[in-house]
């Protein structure tokens, strides 16, 4: 039995997921850890890492050697996406992650970030024609399914992080800077030239702010198990009455929303801009929301390896 820990340090909170896999590529995930780092905070337009967030950071990975370090037969696959991917400083970050804690940060592209969301998606959900989008603290994926293939994806550096302090969207929103978030994204939209390809398609969404979305709607309508959130779906009329309802109220208030947790009531706002102008962009009448994306899309990668690899032995 081997111990497979996936480590996904993200520009708003660092996740860890770690499974037992048997030798037949079956497997049993039994440990998850998730702390909210904000790495992204304050990295401006020089794109710096800084102290305060760094420390955050690495007493979180700190907190998840702890747990680690304790198991036998182990594997780590360490993840670093948009945040560090951005970061001027990354070569002194990934240095001092390496040598305080021995672990071997991966800095992925924005594609392979992309393309391992389609695959924790896909193997857990029907995702044979859809667009899929994961909005993250700094960056948001999109790829768009087309007869159960990835025929483009992309990453763009717009996040929840980002768009907020971008905006000022953490209190009080103003009309105007509103308009101005919404008008950002939309451009960015437009110059995706492949992106009305998914006209009408249904959006798959993923990430903290998009999941966020539908726990809000449990909670209102009283579903047991509102974390439960995998394969659940909301109608566009739902999606923007949600929206509408969180947008026209202050910080404190959104910290008191069920289903908003109080670490993300200042950048919520930002982070469900993106997959609702999609909707909107491609005249998309639902969401099915996923809980597996990046760290699943790895585990799944290594099965697949592990299945192509004992099929070979016994041919």
């Amino acid at each position: 039995m081997e111990n497979f820990a996936v480590i996904d340090l993200g520009s708003n909170s660092v996740r860890m997921t770690i499974s037992q896999i048997s030798k037949n590529a079956t497997y049993q995930t039994v440990t998850q850890m998730k702390e909210y780092v904000r790495l992204s905070e304050n990295m401006g337009v020089e794109k710096i890492l800084q102290p305060e967030a760094i420390e955050r950071t690495m007493a979180a990975l700190k907190g998840f050697k702890d747990v680690y370090e304790k198991l036998d037969n182990l594997t780590i696959k360490a993840v670093a996406t948009a945040a560090v991917r951005q970061a001027t400083n990354q070569k002194a970050f990934l240095k001092r992650v390496k040598n305080d804690l021995g672990i071997d940060l991966d800095v992925i592209s924005g594609s392979q970030e992309a393309y391992y969301d389609y695959v924790g998606v896909s193997e857990t959900l029907p995702a044979t024609n859809c667009v899929i989008i994961d909005t993250g603290g700094a960056s948001a994926e999109i790829i768009l399914v087309q007869n159960g293939r990835v025929t483009n994806l992309i990453s763009i550096p717009i996040g929840s992080v980002t768009l907020s302090s971008k905006f000022d969207l953490a209190d009080v929103v103003s009309a105007q800077e509103f308009f101005k978030a919404v008008m950002f994204v939309e451009k960015i939209f437009q110059n995706v030239w492949w992106l009305k390809n998914g006209l009408n398609l249904p959006i798959i969404g993923l990430g903290g702010s998009n999941r966020t979305l539908a726990k809000i709607n449990r909670r209102y309508n009283n579903l047991l198990d509102t974390d439960d959130i995998h394969g659940y779906q909301l109608r566009d009329e739902q999606v923007n009455d949600t929206f509408q309802r969180i947008l026209g109220e202050n910080l404190e208030e959104r910290k008191k929303v069920p289903g908003i947790s109080k670490a993300r009531a200042d950048i919520i706002v930002g982070g469900l801009i993106p997959a609702i102008l999609l909707m909107n962009y491609l005249d998309s009448d639902r969401i099915t929301f996923s809980t597996s994306g990046l760290r699943e899309g790895i585990l799944f990668e290594k099965l697949h390896d592990m299945i192509k690899l004992n099929v070979d032995k016994q041919g």
